[in-house]
């Protein structure tokens, strides 16, 4: 096995050893223009020398000539996560602003032949395009003997070399007033346009001596219209670059097509190797000047000798590539198939040695499975007394949640006697009989889980039993229905019994039945939306009654449907329940020997279904109710609501509060905290998730109350929603919750609430803590006046300090510019115009334009105290439209004129 493990250990070893270790680089080029002979000599070398550097790749890119395409061109390439970037630009004013912003963002530039206009670029590589020109000058001055005509057609005016090559060539025939130069025409570096703008003038001048072209293409046509036009004159061409090939310019010389060239090197070797020497961070020079010379008919046999000579041996050169890469590929074939053989002969080693350790091992754990059964033996007679011991445990539990139960209902009692008592008198004040109603609302609901708890006891324990009698089932239900129809009528609820049968005799328990209908419309109305309908049916089908509770509610999953009778089983349903009323609804049907089941679909509504049998054949004697009981049921019907329209509204808060949003779904709760918050803030509510958190987009409010279990979207989604939202990032926010473990407080706060307040809490807790917060929320906007924004502040959020950072370089960026408004920076800030000025007015508690004439003021006095500018000057870069509305504001915040204050600072 030790021997496995070493080969296993030298296998990966001896295949990492085997990789190629070179670093892999990404280079970008974006040529000017590919289409002539210079620029294909320069591709050619940067892709000689780069061969070099196998693991490094070139992206090309050929602007054709155009300064836009090639803008685009270089933006492109900055997107395709290049390591360097090579650029020969067309022109060098518009392409230097994008050459700038890649050196800024940290990825290096090298210029090629043709400079930008700012030295934001890490290195050159080209010829001296002053020294080309002053070379061709003096060749010039040395071929005419310091006297003739010379016309000259340069490139692009707006690229450096034409310019730097025409004031090369004008320095140099300054000591020759002799020779006159009578034209510089605009060749664009294109051989037609040259011919063109040659051909206009050309007879203007007959007596021409020579023609100065600045590129091979344009002394090529310049030869053309010469030949043409003026054929005995034998006009002298000079030209510049000092191309090999076929149709080079060496050969133009060679061919006497022209006089001279000036040799102006590609410089494709050399920025490669400049940029490689960048990417592997060793010595570079910024400046790499190319070396220029002369070519005319006494050294271009020699010249062209070399230069062919070259050619040749490239060729060789990229045809013994062609064949090492052959051998390369054939090389890595084998030796990959050397590794897949060599891994296999390993694999079957370790195989074997497996089965045979497998063998030895399965020995030895035969002798351990034996004397572990023992073990388990042992332990499973000490777990069975363990498990005896907890069963007595858990029935003290029991009996002590049955007695505490117990207990809780007669506090219950002695808080619902005096309260009732208390809504019984007539002259309390409005506020007081509601705030009385819901706490007898409540009582209720208590006592009614205690009675679920304490029914849920007594089916543990078997002590439960039925008490039947005769009853018309469709009189029963149509009873137990009227406590539901007001807050049907309330919701708008279509609520209707729905039966054939006027009547029908079925022998079953009153109170665990009403039992079973309350819980089963009460989940009904729960998960009912206003609008919506419930129906119940009744059906007399063979020897059984079928009642069926039908609503259009949020409906049922498959698990819901599957685990619904579950004890405590709760849905996925942002609304929660106990999880005991179906369970115990389930034990009364099956006591009257019948059946209930659920169904529905998600979203499109529930139905339960119970059936009891008709007769009492199936039923025993002790399951019979004394003639004289008279129905006990213990169920409090808090599902109503004691309407009184003489209650006193809650007072409305004065105009300019502040906007709370409050997003509750228990609809008393809600009522409750309005009630509280309205005197002092104006209040906006929703009961669900999902509306809440449109009501606060909508609204921009100051602060938002949000309980943790809602409808549609809970309450941490809604926090993390509006704290991730730029639009509303700032407002705090108080979660209100019954978890109140310090998990579950820390991933409330996670979410980025500002306070997590549990249930029961104080109202006097509440208000105090809203108020702090908006105070808190209004000291941080105080503190930012006259800063530079988020920059000083540790309370504000990353995303606020965003915001406003980005809100000041937007109107930084435009501020010389007049017609700058809110709503041109709502759209660069990706929000409209209200919405942008709630948000600053929220954060810096003044508006936008008021944060755009600071700024501009602030800018103003900057120049004032720096510059010489003229106020008129100043007033025109910092955006004001007059000198006259610049003064008058200026004044209005500082109380002094411009001028004034400009004499007193200096």
């Amino acid at each position: 096995m030790r021997f496995i493990l070493i080969v296993c250990w030298l296998l990966p070893l001896l295949w990492s050893c085997s990789a190629n270790t070179d670093e892999k680089y990404i280079i970008g080029f974006s040529q000017c223009t590919g289409d002539d002979e210079w620029r294909k000599a320069m591709l050619d070398g940067m892709q000689r020398e780069l061969s070099f550097y196998p693991n490094s790749h070139l992206i090309f890119k050929d602007a054709k000539a155009s300064s836009q395409t090639q803008i685009s061109q270089i933006r492109e390439l900055l997107q395709s996560d290049i390591d360097l970037l090579i650029v020969s630009p067309n022109e060098a004013e518009p392409v230097t602003p994008v050459v700038e912003e890649a050196y800024k963002k940290g990825i290096p530039v090298v210029v090629v032949d043709r400079r930008t206009a700012s030295s934001y670029f890490t290195a050159y590589v080209g010829g001296d395009n002053y020294e080309v020109g002053k070379t061709a000058g003096q060749y010039i001055a040395g071929l005419l003997k310091g006297k003739g005509k010379i016309i000259e057609i340069t490139g692009l005016p707006k690229s450096s070399p034409a310019s730097d090559r025409h004031r090369g060539l004008k320095d140099a025939l300054v000591p020759y007033p002799g020779i006159r130069h009578v034209a510089t025409l605009n060749g664009q570096w294109e051989k037609d346009i040259a011919k063109a703008e040659l051909s206009k003038i050309i007879t203007a001048h007959p007596d021409l001596d020579l023609v100065f072209a600045q590129n091979e293409v344009m002394a090529l046509g310049a030869h053309e219209i010469c030949e043409k036009m003026l054929p005995a004159r034998k006009v002298k061409i000079i030209g510049v670059d000092g191309l090999p090939g076929k149709f080079g310019d060496i050969q133009m010389v060679y061919d006497k097509v022209i006089t001279a060239t000036a040799l102006y090197p590609t410089g494709g070797e050399e920025a490669v190797r400049v940029a490689m020497n960048i990417l592997k961070k060793q010595p570079y020079e910024k400046e790499n000047l190319l070396q220029t010379a002369m070519i005319d008919s006494s050294n271009v046999r020699m010249i062209k000798m070399q230069t062919d000579k070259i050619m040749d041996q490239q060729s060789d050169i990229e045809r013994q590539q062609d064949r090492i890469d052959e051998q390369l590929e054939i090389y890595k074939t084998q030796r990959n198939l050397l590794y897949v053989m060599t891994g296999l002969f390993i694999i079957s080693i370790i195989l074997g040695s497996v089965a045979l350790y497998s063998l030895v091992e399965n020995k030895k754990i035969n002798r351990e499975l034996n004397s572990k059964n023992e073990e388990i033996l042992i332990q499973r007679n000490r777990i069975q007394d363990i498990a005896e011991k907890a069963q007595e445990a858990t029935e003290s539990k029991f009996r002590f949640f049955t007695n505490i139960s117990h207990e809780f209902r007669t506090p219950l009692t002695l808080i619902m006697g005096p309260v009732e008592e208390l809504l019984q008198r007539k002259n309390e004040h409005p506020l007081v009989r509601k705030n009385l109603s819901l706490v007898q609302k409540n009582a209720q609901r208590l006592l009614w889980l205690v009675n679920q708890l304490m029914d849920f006891r007594k089916i543990e324990s078997g002590k439960i039993r039925l008490q039947v009698a005769e009853n018309d089932i469709v009189g029963f239900i149509s009873g137990l229905m009227v406590p539901f129809e007001y807050v049907a009528k309330k919701r708008r609820i279509d609520f209707r019994l729905i039966t054939k049968i006027s009547a029908l005799k079925v022998w079953f328990d009153v109170d665990m039945i009403d039992k079973v209908l309350f819980n089963l419309l009460s989940n009904a109305f729960k998960f009912t939306s206003d609008f919506g309908r419930i129906y119940i049916y009744i059906e007399h089908t063979g020897n059984e009654v079928l009642i069926r509770v039908e609503d259009n509610g949020s409906g049922m999953s498959e698990a819901d449907v599957a685990g619904a009778f579950e004890m405590f089983y709760q849905g996925n349903d942002a609304i929660k329940g106990t999880g005991l009323g179906l369970p115990l609804s389930r034990e009364f049907v099956e006591l009257h020997q019948g059946t209930i089941e659920a169904g529905g679909t998600k979203g499109e509504g529930a139905v339960f279904t119970f059936r009891l049998p008709l007769g009492k054949a199936h039923l025993r004697l002790e399951d019979m109710a004394d003639a004289s009981r008279k129905p006990a049921s213990e169920v409090q019907y808090f599902t109503t609501n004691d309407h009184n329209d003489n209650q006193a509204p809650p007072e409305n808060a004065e105009s300019g509060a502040p906007a709370v949003v409050l997003i509750e779904d228990n609809e008393d709760l809600l009522s409750f905290l309005q009630s509280l918050l309205q005197p002092k803030y104006h209040v906006i509510t929703a009961a669900d998730g999902k509306n809440g958190l449109e009501r606060c987009l909508d609204s921009v409010p100051d602060l938002v109350i949000c309980d943790v279990m809602l409808p549609e979207m809970d309450g941490l989604k809604i926090a993390s929603a509006l704290k991730s939202d730029l639009r509303t990032s700032h407002i705090p926010v108080i979660l209100l919750t019954a978890k109140n473990s310090t998990e579950q407080q820390i991933e409330g706060m996670q979410t980025g609430a500002d306070m997590y307040i549990t249930k029961p809490f104080s109202p006097q807790f509440l208000l105090e803590s809203v108020r702090s917060l908006l105070t808190n929320r209004a000291i941080l906007r105080t503190s930012h006046v006259g800063q530079n924004m988020a920059e000083n502040s540790n309370a504000m959020s990353r995303l606020d300090k965003k915001f406003l950072n980005d809100l000041r370089a937007a109107i930084l960026a435009r501020l010389a510019d007049p017609s700058l408004s809110v709503e041109h920076l709502g759209k660069e800030m990706g929000l409209s115009r209200v919405q942008l000025f709630r948000k600053t007015k929220a954060l810096l508690d003044f508006s936008v334009n008021d944060l755009i004439i600071n700024m501009r003021l602030e800018k103003a006095c900057s120049l004032l105290a720096e510059s010489e500018l003229s106020i008129a000057e100043i007033a025109d870069q910092t955006g004001f439209s007059s000198q006259s509305y610049f003064s008058t504001v200026f004044k209005t915040k500082y109380a002094v004129s411009p001028k004034d204050w400009k004499v007193s600072i200096r």
